[in-house]
């Protein structure tokens, strides 16, 4: 039975192609990669049917943050052995708690000349109450390893000022690592002075040592994983990026949650003036330190990603799709009125409607490619492949399985 559940876990060796999908942070922003996410699930069940799952058709899929959380919705498991939800669900959820779990509620207060908020001053914004029972409720007792396809899910361990990735493929190495998806969750998701840090515990099963975690958002290491995942991946293939250059090729999506549109909100002028208060945005709806963090993580991540893939000569195996051109209003990680979630979703339908873009790397900008091709054309196209590519190793296994071994498939 051990060789049949390997085969069903989608090892890269068993296709031609690595399969990464990988979704930034940015609070309820998730609601435009998940609106994109649903318009590709849709077009893969009509090829395949409508049980059709993303789950099915990537070898690894990875998010920070708000991304971690769409993550472990996409892949945890139900009674059934099939994901927990469907993509097209996830917005539905996003539209429903969001107003809970972000309240929009302001307590000002004078601090000699300046009017602040007393609860971004000294606590943080929310207090995550509403956030940990939603996410536990919907995952329930699923651990990390009971995922249907491997998972990658930053964090950071402020006590010990380092990454933590929740990762299925290092959970071979430290079963530590097998936390509960909801902690997972919940951990990379405490955005500093939006939600409170996140401590836990687990034990290994075989020693019975215990491990801590005292987590912030997987933000502050890793906003854009998808170069974690495409590490990882690589690693668990033979030789390595040798064998991946030898005879594999990637296909990575990557999908952003959006930012503001390039203009003069921070500059040096203001800068130069700015202490602890400015740079955090004590008392404003902005918040410099961690809007400047986050995007150079993802942007970096994206030109770093873009020249790997080029050495590789897949680079049009790379679909980023991210929209820099936000109000400041829209580009808030918090602001979940009614209106602006509704917003958020015709940014996300809108965006499908969009051309390509490449990042420019010296303004920082996506510009159009030279393909005249929409994303929604792309993910169309993108999902002919990965069905391709999953009938391809659905032959590959049953031509090596023995009738047994067919029959325990059938029945699990």
């Amino acid at each position: 039975m051990e060789k049949v559940r390997s085969l069903l876990s989608h090892p890269p060796t068993n296709g031609r192609r690595i399969t990464v999908l990988s979704i930034d942070g940015g609070g309820i922003r998730g609601i435009i990669p998940a609106t994109i996410l649903s318009f590709l699930e849709s077009e893969l069940q009509k090829l395949d049917g409508e049980d059709a799952r993303l789950v099915d058709y990537f070898d690894v899929i990875a998010g920070t943050s708000t991304g971690g959380l769409v993550t472990a919705m996409l892949t945890a498991p139900n009674q059934n052995k099939r994901p927990l939800f469907a993509a097209n669900q996830i917005v539905p959820f996003y539209l429903e708690h969001c107003p809970k779990i972000f309240p929009q509620i302001d307590i000002p207060f004078h601090i000699g000349d300046h009017l602040e908020n007393a609860k971004t001053a000294f606590g943080p914004k929310h207090d995550g109450k509403y956030l940990h029972k939603i996410v536990k409720d919907k995952l329930g007792d699923n651990r990390l390893h009971q995922t249907l396809t491997n998972v990658i899910i930053p964090t950071f361990d402020i006590k010990h000022l380092q990454p933590v990735i929740f990762s299925s493929y290092e959970l071979k190495k430290d079963s530590n690592l097998d936390a509960n998806l909801s902690d997972i969750c919940i951990g990379t998701s405490a955005a500093p002075t939006f939600l409170p840090a996140y401590h836990f515990e687990t034990k290994d099963p075989n020693s019975g040592e215990a491990r801590e975690f005292d987590l912030v958002d997987g933000g502050v290491a890793a906003n854009n994983p998808a170069l974690i995942a495409v590490s990882e991946a690589i690693k668990d293939i033979p030789n390595g990026i040798s064998g991946l250059v030898a005879g594999g090729v990637l296909a990575v999506i990557s999908l952003g949650t959006g930012s503001a549109k390039i203009k003069e909100t921070y500059n040096a002028d203001k800068a130069a003036k700015w202490g602890i208060g400015g740079w955090l945005g004590v008392g404003k709806d902005s918040h410099p330190m961690l809007d400047i963090c986050s995007q150079a993580s993802s942007d970096m991540v994206d030109i770093h990603l873009s020249s790997f893939l080029q050495v590789l000569k897949c680079e049009e195996n790379y679909l980023r799709i991210q929209d820099d051109e936000l109000s400041e209003t829209v580009s808030s990680m918090d602001n979940a009125t009614h209106e602006n979630l509704k917003n958020l979703v015709t940014v996300g339908e809108t965006l499908l409607k969009k051309r390509i873009s490449r990042m420019n790397v010296n303004t920082g900008k996506h510009e159009h490619c030279e393909r005249h091709v929409t994303n929604e054309e792309e993910l169309i196209r993108v999902a002919g492949i990965l069905s391709k590519e999953l009938r391809e190793r659905k032959d590959r296994e049953n031509r090596s399985l023995s009738p047994h071994e067919l029959v325990a498939i059938s029945s699990l």
